[in-house]
Parts: structure tokens; sequence; C-alpha cells
């Protein structure tokens, strides 16, 4: 999508403090953080919501998912984190391109 602010990002034309990336995902810092560590793990390809997704989405799903723990350890969040996904505009999203914060404190 062209006017998609991930997608920009994703497609490098808006920088972004990378934490991952491969040819199916990228995870990258959250510009507000709402925790010492705050980064976010997106599908290359635009998908508007978890509410979106389908079966053909799963396999993206599945590796976002397992993917989260080993950076969350990366990042220095070895006691925990917590995920969230905003779904909608009445959950919360702001950005309409699936997305899942990853999130804690360091310790």
């Amino acid at each position: 999508m062209s006017d998609c602010l991930f997608c920009k990002i994703v497609a490098g034309q808006i920088p972004a403090n990378k934490v991952y990336e491969d040819d199916d995902v990228l995870a990258f810092h959250d510009i507000r953080p709402i925790a010492p560590v705050h980064f976010m793990i997106i599908p290359k390809l635009h998908v508007d919501s978890l509410a979106h997704c389908g079966p053909e989405h799963q396999a993206v799903l599945g590796k976002i998912l397992t993917l989260a723990p080993k950076l969350a350890r990366e990042q220095g969040l070895e006691s925990g984190f917590k995920t969230g996904i905003n779904t909608g505009r009445g959950g919360g999203q702001e950005v309409f391109h699936l997305h899942v914060h990853v999130f804690g404190h360091k310790g």
C-alpha cells in the first residue's frame, strides 16, 4: 500500500531502528515506546489487522509469535515480556498494518 507507514518502512523509504529482518517479517523499535524495551514485529506483506487474517496468513503469524521470545531475549528481556496486538480502531490500532508489540523491562 503506497500510503501505509509500515509498508514504507519495509520498502526502506522511511528509516527504522531494526531489530530483525528476513524475507517475511521485519522487527523494529517503536518510536513511542511504553516500556524501556519496546519493538514490534510486522509481516512484510500488507495485512490491515489481525481481523483481516485468514488461513493463508498462518505461517507468517506463527513465525512472528515464535520469533517474539527469541528477539525479546536478545533485547534483554530474559525475565519476561508482554505482547500486544491492537486490532481495529476500537482495539486501539493506529497504524493499519498488522503488528505485534513486544515490550518489557530488562532484568
